[in-house]
């Protein structure tokens, strides 16, 4: 399912029984490992992460009523240099050991505890609603509206401008023309002589 997402689909759905974002992730990162095909849990965790966009999450009451209790979207943390040059100019040995522990402890951090993503939720059902929470990123606002005709995402702009008051000229759409243009193929070789 992982595979499939990452390179044969505009999305993939699937159902899932884990109670928590974090829980879900992890239960997918170890489904990976079980198959063999990973043996290190951050590089499986990272296939997952790179492929989870939004978990829409349904409970059942106890009267048997089923309803969604929250949407959650997947942010994939980057993975910066965050590290400084600036032992260069320190002029004392005790100034460029501070600024090398320094980059140090950031090795360490990253290596040892490697954070590879934060979610958030964007809906909650709250007092009987679905309630609007936090807004979707930039990256996957772009790429859903790069799958939607004209008239969803004139509607999508102003619900994002409604709730999350950003303006539509902040994303980019990529149009695809419906009439394919024919482009002649090159010639190649040699030119013609000129008699």
């Amino acid at each position: 399912m992982i595979q499939a997402a990452q390179v044969a689909s505009k999305f993939t759905l699937f159902t899932h029984h884990a109670k928590t974002f974090p829980n879900l992730v992890t239960a997918l990162r170890n489904s990976m490992l079980r198959t063999g095909v990973f043996t290190d849990e951050k590089t499986a965790e990272e296939q997952v992460v790179q492929v989870l966009n939004f978990d829409i999450h349904q409970v059942k009451d106890f009267r048997g009523k089923r309803y969604i209790e929250r949407i959650t979207e997947c942010i994939p943390i980057e993975n910066k240099n965050e590290y400084t040059y600036e032992h260069r100019n320190e002029k004392t040995l005790e100034g460029k050991f501070d600024k090398f522990f320094d980059n140090a402890t950031q090795y360490f951090t990253k290596s040892t505890d490697k954070q590879l993503y934060t979610y958030r939720n964007i809906m909650e059902y709250r007092d009987g609603e679905l309630v609007i929470t936090n807004p979707i990123t930039d990256q996957n606002i772009k790429e859903m509206r790069n799958n939607m005709d004209e008239v969803d995402v004139e509607e999508f702009d102003k619900f994002i401008e409604r709730h999350w008051k950003k303006k539509q000229e902040v994303y980019e759409t990529v149009t695809v023309s419906a009439d394919p243009v024919e482009e002649k193929p090159k010639r190649r070789g040699r030119k013609p002589k000129n008699t």
